[in-house]
This record gives C-alpha cells, structure tokens and sequence, in this order.
C-alpha cells in the first residue's frame, strides 16, 4: 500500500451508500441515498482538501458542482477525469467558474482547448482502460495539491483502492434497500475471505446513516 509523501499526496475516498451496497439505480438516480448529516460531512470534507476528484461519469450524470455550500470554507480545485475528452462542455464544473477545475486525460489530448470555456487539461501516459491513479495523483503533487478528496463515483474509487493509492475511505452507509443499480466498491474476486481487505476502521452515526471510516495505510489494511 502506497504511503502520501512529497511525490504523493495524501488521498481519502468516500461513498455513500445503501445498505445493499448501492450507490445510485441502474439510470443513475442517486439525490439523495444518504441524508443531510453526511452531505454536510462530505462538504467538510471538501473545505479541507485541495482537490475533489471525480470520474467522467458523475459528471456526465450527476452534474455536480464540487463545491464547499453547505458548510464554511473554500472550494477545492475540481479535478474530473476524462480520458477521452468526451464530455459536454456544458457541465457546470466547467461553466460556472466558483472554483478552478482541472481535466485528467490522456497526453495525446491534453494539447488544445475545446472553446473558452473548458479548463486547464493535464496530461497522463497510460495504457489498458483506464488512466494509473498513483500518476494523477503524483500530477496533482507536482502542482502543489497534497490532500485530495477522490469522491467518485464507484469505479472511479474501485480503481484507485485496488491500486493501492487511498490512505482512507470512508463509506456512508444509509438505511435504504435498492435492490438494483450501480454498486459501491468493485474489486477483484478473490479465492477466499482469508485474502479479503481487513482495514482499521471507527464508525460514527450521522443521523440515519453510519460512517465507516477505514485506515488503509501500512497497518491497517
């Protein structure tokens, strides 16, 4: 497991979720799984990165705007991964400038803008169906963001726990039954439970919902 240092920073993943692992239906229905206690704390969150991350496909859906209004405190640098740069670019992430954003995708694309618009694009060599996390997180240190927030969605968290680039997730679990839909956490199968993710963790009651918050770094995953 990965330790934040100088060439990495520090990275907590957080989803909320059903009580059968779900985060979102299958049409991507998801406002709001879990209640007004843990949007608070996940706006808390933010207030206290330097970044908020998220995959292309909560932006596609969800449109969100990545933003500290809940609580006190500046917003971070939104940073969204597109690796393709197929995103509309009307997505108020790039719209309505209350925070800078940042585009991660690969480095053939990152050259040009779109229109005036779009925001800064960073560049990433990578291969196979997905961009490393542990290189965008060591390009978001290189421009001085040493505490990111990944906060989304599912496999955009998936990918970044089975690389071993999280130092905590958190996941805010509600007390609704989907039933269906996009799920949680997706990792690799394993043979058995002997070689199932074991993480330190403490739980905290938020409202209706209970937080887990897990320690991933060396001794406690």
């Amino acid at each position: 497991m990965a330790v934040a240092g100088p060439d990495r920073p520090h990275a907590v993943g957080h989803l909320g979720q059903s009580l059968d692992g779900r985060i979102a239906t299958a049409n991507g229905s998801s406002h709001y799984v879990n209640g007004s206690e843990n949007l608070d704390h996940l706006h808390r969150l933010r207030a206290l990165a330097d970044a908020v991350l998220v995959g292309g496909g909560t932006v596609a859906l969800d449109d969100p705007l990545l933003t500290t209004r809940r609580v006190p405190g500046d917003s971070p640098i939104r940073v969204v991964i597109d690796r393709g740069r197929k995103l509309p670019s009307d997505r108020r992430v790039f719209t309505d400038r209350s925070a800078p954003t940042l585009v991660i995708c690969d480095a053939a694309r990152a050259g040009t803008k779109s229109n005036g618009l779009w925001p800064e694009f960073v560049g990433i060599d990578g291969s196979g169906d997905h961009l490393p996390p542990q290189s965008i997180l060591e390009s978001l240190a290189r421009r001085g963001l040493h505490c990111i927030l990944v906060e989304g969605g599912g496999l955009t968290v998936s990918r970044f726990l089975r690389a071993g680039q999280l130092d905590r997730l958190q996941l805010a679990i509600a007390p609704i039954l989907i039933g269906s839909g996009r799920p949680s956490i997706t990792l690799p199968e394993i043979a058995g439970l002997s070689d199932a993710m074991r993480p330190e963790f403490r739980t905290y009651a938020m409202g209706a919902d209970i937080l887990y918050d897990c320690r991933l770094t060396p001794g406690g995953g």
